[in-house]
């Protein structure tokens, strides 16, 4: 099988084609640092060739959602060094995703500090959840010119920060409605100066990002996770074939480990601007290696590898509840159905109490 087969990524050869997809799970505690049961957590899932960290908030501010975990503070770091050093000593290999949520939160969740985000426009048609419920989205403050430079910036510690933890490399969560694609969205960006009105304009806080991580922590292990064709949070692009090839034609110029593409979750019947096939559409148009995420199976896993556009799989709730996923694949055995109540926040039911075939 493709996905059981060993590959270079960055400067690291992996066990395997399968990645651990970066997913929230609120166990971190109110002041964002991470606890034993995390460090068990990824040290069950070690088996994956490569395991992306769940979303890590870059600065108090990039907070939206409770009990998720933080790389901005000393504690945090020597937290998260736990985590790694565990996930190295058992074999594996671990890049950080790192998160800023934008206007994807709540006060209730930032002690009562203002969302922000591209432009001072609120999520409709979804609520978000907190300590006290499910609460409808607030109407963010736009950042200024000045602040998103400054958050480029945090950013770039962030990626510093990471590498002290003693993560491989970083990840930046460009995708799903979080800060990065707020930019990239022109239904949330409606901005007049260098960071919108254009595509150009549109990509430049990702680049940016992106270049700063590269000159903070080096070449092949800085990436990027976009999702061109979600609508999540409130994200609809106008044209993203035109967007995001300019987009990752930027990309190209960048000595990155990855791209991690997220394909389209729906049928694009009412997005006709819209590819049907993210992975293929964009896949094409880079030289960096393609991880493809979105429900992928251990039957379209392995096609899409045929493909021979995207060279790694990301799997998120099957990672969840099978941590021997792999060796499962390779057997062909049964798998543990994701808990999905669950999922977030909670004890260590649903997080380090899924069973392995020896068990």
């Amino acid at each position: 099988m493709k996905l059981l087969e060993s590959i270079k990524v960055g400067n690291t050869l992996l066990k395997n084609s399968m990645v651990m997809a970066p997913m929230t799970r609120s166990r971190a505690n109110i002041n964002g640092i991470v606890g034993d049961s995390t460090m068990l957590y990824y040290t069950q899932r070690v088996s994956a060739g490569l395991i992306i960290s769940e979303a890590i908030n870059i600065s108090k501010q990039a907070i939206g959602s409770p009990l998720t975990p933080g790389i901005y503070t000393a504690e945090q770091i020597v937290a998260w060094k736990k985590v790694t050093q565990s996930v190295h000593e058992n074999g594996g290999v671990i890049y950080a995703q790192l998160w800023h949520t934008g206007r994807v939160g709540h006060l209730l969740i930032k002690n009562g500090e203002q969302l922000v985000s591209a432009s001072a426009l609120a999520i409709e048609g979804q609520q978000h959840f907190t300590m006290e419920g499910m609460k409808d989205y607030e109407t963010p403050r736009a950042l200024s010119t000045e602040e998103v430079k400054s958050i480029v910036q945090d950013y770039k510690l962030a990626a510093i920060n990471a590498m002290e933890a003693g993560f491989d490399g970083v990840e930046l969560h460009a995708a799903f409605g979080y800060l990065p694609n707020q930019f990239l969205a022109e239904s949330a960006n409606q901005r007049t100066d260098e960071y919108g009105g254009s595509n150009e304009n549109r990509n430049r806080f990702v680049l940016e990002i992106m270049q700063e991580m590269l000159n903070a922590i080096g070449n092949d292990k800085v990436a990027i996770r976009l999702s061109p064709t979600s609508t999540y949070n409130n994200i609809i692009h106008q044209n993203p074939i035109e967007q995001f090839t300019l987009l990752i034609g930027e990309l190209n110029k960048m000595p990155l480990s990855y791209i991690h593409i997220m394909n389209v979750p729906f049928p694009t019947d009412k997005f006709p601007q819209y590819p049907t096939n993210s992975v293929e559409t964009f896949g094409k148009l880079t030289q960096h290696t393609i991880i493809a995420n979105c429900g992928y199976t251990r039957e379209t896993g392995e096609a899409e590898l045929e493909k021979g556009i995207a060279k790694l799989i990301s799997y998120g709730a099957l990672f969840l509840a099978n941590p021997d996923l792999p060796k499962r694949f390779e057997l062909n055995a049964e798998l543990n159905q994701p808990d999905r109540a669950t999922m977030y926040g909670g004890q260590d039911q649903g997080y380090i109490d899924y069973t392995f075939l020896a068990q």
